[in-house]
């Protein structure tokens, strides 16, 4: 298998005692080919040194947030640009909580909040810390911002006690990560279709029936399938949002405009119609703009559905 070949991996080591597994992990990695980079926090630097983790890793360690040496990098903008994806582990709750709050008072956590890319948490922590409502709370919030979890196991733990908040071994941890780059080769022959926003249907040159429609949610779908390896192709109409740059936007206005695009990137294999497309357009569109008047009567005539047209051809 080598779908972690040449793969670019970025490695948040946390501090807790689980972070001696991280050599094994690396050293997983290292053997299935893939690329890796490190940020150790200070506190795993009490369990893991950073010549060890270079040593295995044979790439770059990076711990401080304000470096004199790497400062026109801003290490948080490259890091989280240079990798396919994020690991942490272990995430302790610490860490975890950094990261559902938001907080960014080091390296690790500012260049979590900085990335659009996959993150995988390889949780670790003692049973009670685990089971705290706070934890579960921050877990949950991690998920809705598309956080993938690994772990943890039942187990003895190193304080003595036995239960949940054992980090996964490191050849499971390793096998999530690279069944993830394999349905990513698997997906990218696929072809993902998305509509998003409203339309505009025009009066005359500068008036035009619409609808509060942002577009939000079929540029997240977008964005999810993308991740996801979809080869993925967005129609949108008249939004202010940006799209990642993997994505292949088609901007459109009208309805017509719309079904002509959508006509054009078929056949498809997923197909997400979130558009909220007008129902109606003008049968009449005036050349110039309309004079005031007290009275303007518009006759109106149904738009193609679109998700129709799609359906039965």
């Amino acid at each position: 298998m080598k779908n972690l070949l040449n793969k670019k991996i970025l490695f948040i080591i946390c501090g807790g005692i689980s972070a001696y597994k991280s050599l094994e992990i690396i050293r997983l990695f290292k053997k299935k080919g893939a690329e890796i980079r490190t940020i150790l926090t200070a506190s795993a630097k009490k369990f893991v040194t950073p010549l060890s983790v270079a040593s295995l890793s044979q790439g770059k360690v990076y711990s401080d947030l304000f470096s004199v040496e790497n400062e026109t990098e801003m290490d948080h903008i490259a890091l989280s640009r240079w990798a396919d994806i994020i690991l942490v582990a272990p995430a302790t709750a610490n860490s975890i909580s950094k990261f559902a709050q938001g907080t960014t008072d080091d390296l690790a956590s500012t260049v979590v909040l900085a990335s659009n890319k996959n993150i995988y948490l390889a949780p670790a922590m003692n049973v009670r810390m685990w089971e705290h409502n706070s934890t579960k709370q921050n877990l949950e919030k991690l998920k809705d911002f598309g956080y993938k979890i690994i772990g943890p196991e039942i187990g003895d733990m190193a304080c003595g006690e036995y239960g949940e908040g054992k980090m996964s071994d490191p050849e499971i941890i390793s096998t999530e990560i690279d069944n993830y780059f394999a349905n990513l080769k698997k997906n990218k022959r696929f072809k993902a279709l998305v509509t998003a926003g409203p339309t505009n249907e025009y009066i005359d040159p500068v008036r035009f029936i619409t609808n509060k429609s942002s577009g939000k949610q079929g540029y997240e779908l977008a964005k999810s399938l993308s991740k996801k390896g979809f080869d993925t192709t967005l129609i949108s109409g008249p939004t202010n949002l940006n799209v990642d740059e993997n994505i292949k936007l088609i901007k459109v206005e009208t309805a017509d405009e719309m079904l002509v695009a959508t006509q054009k990137n078929l056949p498809t294999n997923v197909a997400v119609f979130s558009a909220a497309v007008a129902d109606f357009k003008v049968d009449k569109k005036y050349k110039n703009k309309i004079k005031k008047q007290d009275t303007l009567n518009l006759n109106l005539e149904k738009n193609v559905d679109i998700l129709s047209y799609v359906s039965n051809h």
